[in-house]
């Protein structure tokens, strides 16, 4: 009689000493198998909770052993044995290694083919071969402790922010198009030929609604879409754990966000997060780090040394500085050790992107004295030597390079060379956590490109009270009142105080060049809702996959996804985007434009 798998008494991570002697019924698939000749044969049963050695023994079941020999990775069995003792053979890498099971019966519940890549922690398949077979990716122990890990963050913020009062209220999913910053997804109708839904970028505009429907404190976690270029730690389709408040202020966000967060480190890592967090205005921001994400696990702060430079004959600072640039540096302290080739190499990475070159010099004494040398040493002469290190904090042994250029572009490239040296040169503390604040942001920034004031964050942020008397006269002068939580250099979400007052709103939509009615066309539900009471409100999303990845220790949120797209938006176990069949174009009266058409042509020729 075959058993009864559904009788499982326990998963294969379970079992230990206390438990020898007992009868026990697991499941799950062959990890690995060992043939030890005649009389015995192991094999590693696997499922989600872990692994347990079984033990085939000629002497306990002939026909169980028989039936071991016949397995291979990734069958699907279930066995009934009893618990055992293994001795000396104890293995301290699994939690199960001091016990094993001697199996009395076999059941194979399927037999499976051989398996594109082996499922095991480590694996030298490519990401598109694992997207293509998630189901066996996902089998492996990494997967499973990031989708697990993901389980748990879920679980302990819907835990703590029932526990404060906000209501897990579902907002639609097809909705109208409006602009907040990328893309939308759209999905034609059939049943309005012509008109379009678009997938929510996030639920801003209906969690507003929900403050002035009176609901006070609202929470969901919300799925978000963006057609935009992918990084690794974005996704076109996302989720957020998102959030919003009636009658507060930027000091009762910031609260409670911090509160939750320490929640759920505690709950899911078991680590104390101190609170409150530090707090960075944004122009501090980007004078000392050059990204308005700073990781402060390290030092290595961006210094201005535009008075020494413009003191110095050299020709690349000399004509930053006459283009009303600035000069930046940052010490790299024990750096005079790199060799010539790794300045090299660090040099051609940095012109890779868009950088002209790597400046430098290293510290040194000489007699007694400190002297500068290599590089763009020569250019340093007399005083200028005394001004540079102590400006720069340095000591012999160390390393300066330098950035010459818009304040832009010596933000990224000394961000990225900053953040560049700290990784390969293992400066990073593990197990440190940083979060931050980032504070006072710009409402709006010039877009070179369309000669227009477009905003920061998104048209719905209230700009601080005093500045509001300068919205039109200088509107690069106004700070809104929003905000980033930052952690290790990752942005984990990001929120703002809402506007509230209808004539506010229209005074922002026409600074960024939305008329009235246009306004009136594309948010008619807002400023009409706007009309009817409307509390102060705000609040803040958080970036569940960023967060997932982090806890998990992982360097990619499609390690937290169960099934993620490709950079290019790409899903090889769906094959999806996928063409469709002409009669449900029709339908919706779609009719696609000659250039789609004689790209598939090519394709399909191909």
């Amino acid at each position: 009689m075959a058993i009864a798998y559904n009788k499982r008494t326990c998963d294969c991570g379970t079992l230990r000493a206390s438990d020898i002697g007992k009868e026990v019924i697991l499941a799950g698939w062959v990890n690995n198998y060992r043939d030890h000749g005649h009389n015995l044969v192991f094999i590693d049963l696997r499922d989600r909770g872990g692994i347990t050695q079984c033990r085939f023994n000629v002497d306990t079941d002939p026909e169980a052993t028989q039936i071991a020999r016949t397995l291979r990775k990734e069958d699907v069995i279930a066995v009934r044995g009893e618990v055992i003792s293994r001795g000396e053979n104890v293995n301290p890498k699994l939690p199960t290694g001091e016990i094993e099971v001697s199996i009395k019966e076999v059941n194979v519940l399927n037999k499976s083919a051989t398996p594109p890549f082996e499922v095991a922690d480590h694996v030298e398949a490519s990401e598109d071969l694992r997207l293509k077979y998630r189901f066996l990716d996902l089998r492996r122990g990494p997967m499973q402790k990031g989708i697990i890990t993901r389980h748990k963050t879920l679980q302990a913020f819907r835990e703590f922010y029932y526990s404060e009062g906000f209501l897990d209220i579902e907002t639609p999913i097809l909705t109208k198009s409006t602009p907040e910053g990328a893309r939308d997804y759209l999905v034609p109708s059939r049943v309005w030929p012509g008109n379009f839904y678009a997938l929510p970028q996030s639920p801003q505009l209906f969690k507003q609604l929900l403050m002035i429907s009176g609901f006070d404190r609202y929470m969901q976690i919300a799925r978000c879409f963006r057609d935009e270029d992918l990084r690794a730690d974005r996704q076109p389709e996302f989720t957020q754990v998102d959030l919003e408040m009636a009658f507060v202020d930027v000091e009762n966000v910031l609260d409670v966000v911090e509160r939750s967060l320490a929640h759920v480190w505690k709950k899911v890592i078991d680590v104390d997060v101190p609170v409150p967090f530090r707090r960075m205005k944004y122009d501090e921001a980007m004078r000392d780090y050059g990204t308005d994400k700073p990781d402060l696990r390290y030092g290595m702060k961006l210094i201005d040394i535009s008075d020494v430079a413009r003191k110095t004959e050299f020709k690349v600072f000399q004509e930053a500085l006459a283009a009303g640039g600035v000069v930046k540096a940052i010490c790299l302290k024990g750096g005079a050790a790199m060799t010539r080739k790794e300045t090299d190499g660090l040099t051609a990475e940095i012109q890779g992107i868009g950088a002209g070159g790597l400046p430098l010099c290293k510290v040194a004494e000489e007699g007694g004295k400190v002297v500068l040398q290599t590089g763009i040493a020569k250019f340093f002469t007399g005083e200028t030597v005394g001004e540079l290190v102590q400006k720069m904090d340095a000591a012999p042994g160390d390393i300066l390079f330098f950035a010459a250029g818009s304040f832009a572009n010596v933000c990224k490239h000394l961000n990225w060379l900053r953040i560049t040296l700290a990784e390969r040169r293992k400066l990073i503390p593990p197990g440190k956590w940083e979060f931050l604040w980032i504070v006072d942001m710009p409402a709006f920034e010039w877009d070179e490109e369309t000669g227009k004031w477009v905003f920061l964050h998104h048209p719905f942020t209230m700009p601080h009270d005093e500045d509001l008397p300068i919205l039109e006269s200088n509107p690069g002068a106004v700070r809104a009142k929003c905000y980033d939580i930052v952690l290790n250099g990752v942005e984990l979400g990001s929120g703002s105080i809402r506007i509230h007052s209808l004539d506010t709103q229209y005074r922002i939509f026409r600074m960024l060049g939305i008329s009235d009615e246009e306004a009136r066309q594309k948010f008619t539900h807002l400023l009409t809702a706007l009309q009817y009471g409307a509390p102060p409100h705000g609040g803040l999303a958080l970036g569940l996959d960023r967060i997932s990845m982090l806890l998990a220790g992982l360097s990619t949120i499609r390690e937290v996804i169960a099934f993620p797209k490709t950079q290019k938006a790409f899903d090889p176990l769906t094959e999806c985007p996928s063409e469709v069949d002409q009669k449900q174009l029709d339908e919706l009266g779609i009719d696609l434009n000659p250039t789609i058409k004689a790209i598939k042509a090519k394709k399909k020729e191909k």
